[in-house]
């Protein structure tokens, strides 16, 4: 599939802004399954410049400040990305919950370039309540994948999706108890739940394609940046599953960065000063090319 990708970014001030600095994560990967041909970042009030680095992750980030006075930013990015079907994971070839553990933490250079994804991080940390929800999919002599398929099917069919219920900060104690949330909410849930195990787990942030209805057209700005998340399980490494829509990723979802939690990807990350409130508006287009 090849698409067309634009997110658009708006912030309006109540006051005048005098200096914003900013750092944007939205430049989709180059993955074996995914090539991003083309990435143009365009911003309002125009920086002086735009510099580019790859962060710790391997995502691409760009950095920019503003030091005129504005009362209105807007940042769109525009990317030409082409993506593959990937090879379907043979299961019975996972190794079982407690091979996977022993192999993952008894080898000692796999462990240490894992550890980062087995501790605990900014928005994810677990309590006994996690745990025991955890324990309930994680089988001492079942397939580490199927385990994770368990867990995903579980958020997917017990839990509400709800845009009104959570802010970033929502504590994943709450998710659980309510059992509602987005899908940051649920990636981050499944994340604490498989490092509470022992599992070593990454949060993905992209682009997933929204189908409209049979015969209507599809609305511009439909669509909103996705997260799900990545486990690594011997003998295969890093395997991605989506437990909002209980699915396995395939071409349709777009990776744009992969870190420990929401906090490493944000899309934007800034600092304004200015003395009042603010309001932002978020609008995502995944067009395929060619339809």
């Amino acid at each position: 599939m090849r698409y067309k990708l634009t997110h658009r970014t708006k912030y309006n001030y109540f006051g005048s802004v005098s200096t914003y600095h900013s750092l944007v994560c939205l430049q989709p990967r180059q993955l074996e399954a995914q090539i991003c041909r083309h990435f143009e970042l365009r911003i309002s009030p125009a920086p002086a410049e735009i510099v580019t680095r790859t962060d710790f992750f391997g995502n691409t980030l760009h950095y920019f400040s503003i030091d005129v006075a504005h009362k209105e930013l807007i940042v769109i990015a525009e990317s030409d990305v082409e993506s593959f079907a990937k090879e379907p994971v043979n299961e019975h070839l996972s190794m079982t919950c407690q091979a996977a553990k022993e192999h993952i933490w008894g080898t000692r250079a796999l462990k240490v370039d894992l550890l980062q994804y087995l501790l605990p991080s900014h928005f994810i940390a677990w309590d006994d309540e996690i745990t025991d929800f955890a324990q309930r999919f994680f089988l001492f002599d079942k397939p580490l994948y199927a385990c994770v398929k368990d867990l995903c099917h579980a958020i997917f069919t017990e839990f509400k999706f709800d845009s009104n219920f959570t802010t970033v900060q929502t504590p994943l104690q709450t998710v659980l108890k309510e059992k509602r949330g987005v899908c940051q909410d649920f990636s981050h849930l499944a994340i604490a739940s498989l490092r509470s195990m022992g599992f070593p787990a990454r949060y993905v942030s992209g682009y997933l394609e929204t189908l409209p209805p049979p015969g209507k057209k599809k609305l511009q700005g439909s669509d909103a940046s996705h997260a799900w998340v990545s486990v690594y399980i011997p003998p295969f490494g890093w395997c991605e599953f989506d437990p909002t829509n209980d699915m396995i990723p395939q071409e349709r979802h777009i990776v744009t960065a992969y870190g420990r939690d929401y906090s490493d990807i944000a899309p934007l990350k800034g600092i304004i000063f200015s003395s009042g409130r603010h309001t932002l508006s978020v609008a995502v287009d995944v067009i395929p090319k060619g339809r």
